[in-house]
């Protein structure tokens, strides 16, 4: 069962009166109270500020940290955590929980905030993976409350509740991962795999101000005005596809846990409760650059199909740098998980040969500087 409303603005009441509703529809809420030890996993990517629609907001985050207090749980007992993009240290995380808003909620509220930065092993059951590197708070926590950021992803297609989980995974690790699975298929039985071992007990989903276009950061904020929650990761990111309309299959990691059984093929709409229409298709939504409805395998004469293993991979879509918006910061470079990216002259350029297409240099540009492109023939 999911749990859907309207929001029409992170100052609104009918925030708090939706994550309340999530909550009272959760059947884990009755085993909360003082002694109960919570991780709140919010998307924060990188260092943006709220307005820029591509973090988890404040707001979102304060009205749980109410919820869980209102039940019981002692402020100190709550712990905020997550693992942008790029290195995992203090001196970043407090900069990015400072701009991002959660740190200024942190203070007022007397929950914790995670700068520690230490992670260790927990083993998994995964199909890929036998055992991952996660952060501290994940280990020690007897509830994790998974909140994710509503928005596009030029490699995923979408991203929600089981991507928001890869911030679980400390820092440059999450690169070695994109160079383990550089496929998206692997990649996504990978997130399947951390999904099942992290396993939070909620999702409260921020889609107020959401993302579409080139996301998870390049693209455009858009108002949707709704809060999605439920206990299930996969049925929450099946209403984003609804939402979106993008089809569920095309999103790889679902399509893993669709071939495994852990997720339906579509949302079943009677699971909605509350604003049920808060969750109806967007006619205009706009999917990434890299997500056309038509791809080359489609378009392509019958008589050269069978060409398309070899020609696709060259005419992907691909990070392509803008070099008239490029600062030099070698963000990109840093990130990176194939080393294909180097400063020339105080601008990146990136290898195209050695390119694995993950997208993890757009995700971190802080200026945009980095689109997708499409070879031109296919484009719509």
């Amino acid at each position: 069962m999911i749990v859907c409303r309207r929001v029409p603005d992170y100052d609104s009441p009918a925030l708090q009166s939706a994550v309340e509703e999530i909550f009272g529809a959760w059947e884990g809420a009755k085993a909360l109270g003082a002694s109960a030890r919570v991780l709140l996993k919010p998307n924060l990517l990188a260092k943006h500020a709220p307005e820029k629609g591509v973090t988890t907001h404040p707001a979102v985050v304060r009205a749980v940290m109410e919820a869980l207090c209102a039940r019981g749980v002692l402020p100190q007992n709550i712990t905020v955590a997550d693992s942008p993009g790029g290195v995992y240290n203090e001196t970043l995380m407090r900069s990015v929980y400072r701009v991002s808003g959660l740190e200024a909620v942190c203070r007022e509220t007397g929950a914790q905030l995670y700068t520690a930065c230490r992670s260790r092993a927990k083993k998994a059951d995964g199909e890929l993976v036998r055992e991952f590197t996660l952060i501290e708070p994940v280990h020690e926590a007897d509830v994790v409350i998974d909140l994710p950021k509503l928005k596009t992803h030029v490699m995923t297609g979408m991203t929600c509740a089981v991507k928001n989980l890869f911030g679980t995974v400390p820092g440059l690790q999450k690169a070695e991962f994109h160079m383990r699975f550089p496929d998206k298929e692997r990649f996504g039985g990978m997130l399947v795999d951390l999904c099942e071992t992290v396993r939070p007990a909620l999702v409260i989903a921020d889609g107020v101000l959401a993302m579409e276009g080139d996301g998870p950061a390049g693209g455009t904020p858009r108002n949707l005005g709704v809060v999605l929650g439920g206990n299930d990761p996969y049925e929450i990111d099946l209403a984003v596809c609804r939402m979106m309309n993008l089809e569920p299959s095309r999103v790889p990691y679902l399509a893993a846990a669709q071939r495994r059984g852990l997720c339906a093929e579509h949302l079943d709409a009677s699971a909605l409760r509350g604003d049920a229409d808060a969750a109806a298709p967007v006619p205009d939504f706009k999917l990434p650059e890299s997500y056309t409805s038509i791809d080359f395998s489609t378009r392509a004469p019958r008589a050269v199909r069978w060409l398309v293993p070899g020609v696709e991979k060259f005419i992907a879509p691909r990070p392509v740098i803008e070099r008239g918006r490029c600062i030099g910061c070698g963000k990109c470079a840093e990130i990176c998980p194939q080393h294909t990216i180097a400063l020339k002259n105080g601008r990146a350029h990136i290898d195209p040969s050695a390119c694995i297409r993950c997208f993890c240099c757009h995700e971190m540009c802080p200026v945009k500087a980095i689109a997708v492109r499409r070879f031109g023939l296919f484009k719509l």
